[in-house]
């Protein structure tokens, strides 16, 4: 059974992340990225920014939040061991620092039924506590029939 298109338009509650700075520290060590910006305190606070930030691929941490409701939807009622990444597109539009409170919205903005699977499309927007955009993201999966 295919998923069906009208729920494209559907948009699922927003996610507030508090940007912690171990965890920003911990996600830099994890994809081996040792740029002080995001590791050394003291470089962080005299850098033009006062902090440590977040490197820009920080957003799927905080982005990830918004997919597991799409997951669990059980109106779209996905097969998931049937469902597989399928692309992943990330725009960052402003640096996130330790310290901010990233509110995250998602909404299915592309469904597309194949002979042989469907492909969801989601888009996340992330804003930080000023109302500034930091990131936006097209999350898309196929659920294979």
């Amino acid at each position: 059974m295919s998923i069906d298109t009208k729920f494209i338009g559907k948009t699922y509650p927003a996610y507030t992340y508090e940007v912690g700075k171990e965890k920003i520290k911990e996600y830099a060590k994890a994809i081996k990225n040792f740029d002080p910006h995001y590791l050394d305190d003291d470089f962080a606070k005299k850098s033009k920014y006062g902090a440590i930030i977040a490197p820009p691929t920080f957003a799927v941490v905080f982005g990830a939040y918004l997919i597991e409701p799409v997951f669990n939807d059980k109106e779209l009622n996905l097969n998931m061991p049937m469902v597989v990444h399928g692309e992943q597109e990330l725009e960052f539009l402003e640096v996130v620092k330790a310290g901010d409170a990233i509110t995250t919205t998602a909404k299915i903005i592309d469904i597309k039924n194949k002979e042989k699977l469907d492909v969801v499309s989601v888009e996340i927007m992330s804003r930080n506590q000023h109302g500034k955009e930091v990131s936006r993201g097209i999350y898309t999966f196929v659920e294979r029939k």
